[in-house]
């Protein structure tokens, strides 16, 4: 008889308020829901970053494939519409710490990874014309508010440099051109960042799926039957028969049973201005800057036809149920108002018109949930909180593993350790929270 093994999804997302991001693009139309049975190849739960660049890579590699793609919610309104809209090519920090062959080795690999999402991205765009509205890659800022900040970004420089990666120090006056603001000490400039509209993004993606790729939206996952022939998806009004099932839920992997004990559930929060007439701030109308420290502030400004804003994304905050509650919001707020108005002084006026969290899973040892974790189910989550470049990339490199396919991505994936356990849950609870808290608090300004 055919042993199989049923994991029911002890949770649905519940992602909370509407992004900004969604908020300033047009009603769309979804894709309609699963309402009967269906047999593919692959099934992909999940149409994020993950989930979606698994799909076009499993299509690119064998066309003949048939591939579902289904999502709890609508495509764009998950974490990966909601983060701040980096696509960053470089190691986050690599400025402290050892810096021997090993931890330039590392170093190269995560590049790797980056830039095979951004050249991903890259080629969707030019195939299909998508404007720098969707996709800019236009570099970004690193910006530091102390002197502690031009310190670490001055160390930053110099390991980007025996990395062989241009750079450029920015002057206070320097900044001043980009930013309208005299408010940074200093910056540092890498060119090979993309600047998205996320929402728009992971939307832009979808909407140009066709056949044998389909995508059901508002079809969430309630339990996937594993066997050694073969895996059942279902859902409420239908099911998915497949070969093979990719999971790319992030850090609801969990609801269904894996990663559990493994992941930590995180949210960052951003906060979005009305809009300004550009002529109110000085500087370029359109850049992305990230904090000189870890645990900082994110500050972009975006253009559209109804003028300029200002986006802020600070405060991190741990939440083992994966949702953030309005409370948790509201102090993130009032952090942002402050960290806006320590900015842009003289537009310290401009009234928040949208405010937001979204949710990332962390490893303790900052590896991602990757490959098979029962018969026929392989994953692409724990995104370690850059999720742009890493979940995509988890997304292709799961692709390929499932068509054997070698690359050099993949062999990166295939080399990590898995997730380590994290202390049980009180002490992880009280832990993380702890950690998050005395981080953002040694950023300080910044």
């Amino acid at each position: 008889m055919m042993a199989s093994k049923t994991y029911r999804a002890r949770r649905l997302p519940a992602h909370g308020v509407e992004s900004g991001w969604e908020a300033l693009l047009p009603a769309r139309t979804p894709a309609p829901d699963l309402d009967r049975a269906i047999t593919v190849d692959v099934a992909i739960i999940g149409a994020g970053f993950a989930g979606l660049a698994a799909a076009v890579r499993l299509a690119n590699l064998d066309p003949k494939l048939s591939v579902a793609v289904i999502d709890a919610d609508q495509v764009g309104r998950g974490a990966s519409g909601r983060n701040s809209g980096f696509l960053i090519d470089l190691p986050h920090d690599i400025s402290s710490g050892n810096f021997g062959a090993d931890a330039v080795a590392k170093s190269h690999n995560e590049i790797l990874i980056a830039r095979t999402a951004i050249q991903h991205y890259a080629r969707l765009a030019e195939e299909h014309g998508w404007d720098e509205d969707v996709f800019d890659p236009s570099g970004k800022y690193s910006l530091a508010m102390t002197d502690a900040g031009t310190e670490h970004l001055e160390a930053y420089s110099l390991q980007l440099k025996s990395l062989g990666e241009p750079n450029q120090l920015l002057s206070a006056s320097e900044v001043e051109d980009v930013t309208g603001t005299r408010s940074y000490r200093s910056g540092l400039f890498t060119p090979g960042a993309v600047m998205v509209q996320p929402t728009a993004l992971v939307r832009a993606i979808a909407d140009v799926f066709q056949e044998p790729l389909r995508l059901y939206e508002r079809t969430p996952a309630l339990a996937i039957e594993s066997s050694s022939i073969g895996c059942t998806v279902k859902t409420p009004k239908g099911e998915i028969r497949a070969g093979r099932v990719i999971l790319a839920t992030n850090g609801h992997a969990e609801s269904f049973g894996f990663g559990k004990g493994e992941l930590l559930h995180v949210f960052t929060h951003a906060s979005l201005t009305e809009p300004f007439m550009p002529t109110a701030l000085g500087g370029l109308r359109k850049w992305g800057a990230t904090p000189a420290t870890p645990m900082g502030t994110t500050v972009r400004r975006i253009n559209g036809p109804d003028g300029d804003r200002i986006l802020i994304r600070s405060r991190y905050t741990y939440h083992p149920t994966i949702e953030a509650g309005a409370a948790t919001i509201k102090s993130a707020s009032d952090l942002h108002d402050r960290k806006f108005a320590d900015r842009f002084p003289d537009q310290r006026h401009l009234k928040m018109q949208y405010r937001w969290a979204g949710a990332m899973a962390l490893t303790r040892n900052s590896v991602p949930l990757f490959g098979q974790v029962a018969d026929g189910i392989f994953a692409a989550c724990a995104c370690n909180g850059i999720g742009g470049t890493k979940s995509t990339s988890a997304g292709i490199a799961t692709a390929e593993l499932l068509v054997g396919h070698r690359s050099k991505l993949g062999d990166i994936f295939r080399s990590f350790e898995k997730p380590q356990t994290l202390p049980p849950r009180p002490f992880t609870d009280v832990g993380a929270r702890l950690n998050l808290a005395f981080r953002e608090w040694r950023a300080g300004r910044e």
